[in-house]
């Protein structure tokens, strides 16, 4: 039986990644910070689904959260086979007038915290031999935006380079980067999102169906749907002061 631990998973992608996950006889271990929201996914996917779950309430910008999370994927007992590192928010505005606490959390969220939990499973999964680890990146690691696209960008580039050198070993790591998808994620963020084509829109389920193909395939980066790989292609191959256009606005 496959056991799957998911940051972030009571809401948007992380929550997606839940259902279809149990959907497919996957037990979970969901991690978040509201206890209360993680006991009802947790119920939900159990009286579904069939699937043991466990629940881990753990605030990731928190060192003790981290420390926690990172013990239960270090475990030996009931290991862990795959990690989807989804824990993840927005950051916008102007770089010189942020305040700097909020930018090193946010870098933090992003890549400090993936990083270690990826690292702790690699270890875990090579001596077990095998698994999946995800990371949640986006298409805005392809363009300018902001420091939220530069800490999505590290993303990418490590799954890159951890899946050429892990998966002939066993273990997969794939990026996921979705464009523009209806979840909590941009009220949260606080920006407006109403000049957006509708056309430009995706759901999550849509998202995670497409990419635990990619997943279980043991692709390095997905790219969801046809018309944001055309757009992730343009973005690489344009000026920089195109890539940017239709940058958020503050609410």
């Amino acid at each position: 039986m496959t056991r799957a631990l998911i940051t972030g998973a009571t809401a948007g992608i992380g929550l997606e990644f839940a259902r279809q996950l149990a959907a497919r006889g996957d037990d979970l271990v969901l991690v978040a910070r509201t206890a209360s929201r993680l006991d009802e996914v947790a119920e939900r996917m159990r009286s579904q689904h069939g699937v043991t779950v466990e629940t881990l309430v753990a605030d990731l910008h928190d060192a003790a959260g981290v420390e926690a999370v990172d013990a239960r994927i270090a475990s030996e007992s009931d290991p862990v086979d795959v990690l989807i590192n989804n824990a993840g928010y927005g950051i916008g505005g102007d770089l010189a007038a942020t305040d700097a606490e909020d930018e090193q959390r946010h870098l933090a969220i992003h890549v400090a915290v993936p990083l270690r939990l990826s690292q702790t499973a690699l270890r875990r999964m090579l001596a077990g031999g095998g698994g999946r680890i995800v990371i949640v990146s986006s298409v805005a690691a392809f363009t300018p935006r902001g420091t939220y696209g530069a800490a999505k960008a590290w993303g990418v580039s490590f799954a890159r380079w951890a899946n050429l050198t892990y998966r002939r070993r066993g273990v997969s790591v794939t990026a996921v980067a979705p464009g523009f998808v209806r979840t909590e994620f941009h009220e949260r963020m606080g920006v407006d999102v109403s000049g957006i084509p509708k056309a430009l829109w995706l759901d999550a389920p849509t998202v995670v169906r497409q990419s635990m193909r990619a997943i279980d395939r043991g692709r390095s980066v997905v790219i969801p749907t046809l018309r944001w790989k055309v757009i992730a292609g343009l973005a690489r191959i344009l000026p920089d002061s195109l890539s940017a256009a239709g940058q958020f606005r503050s609410r």
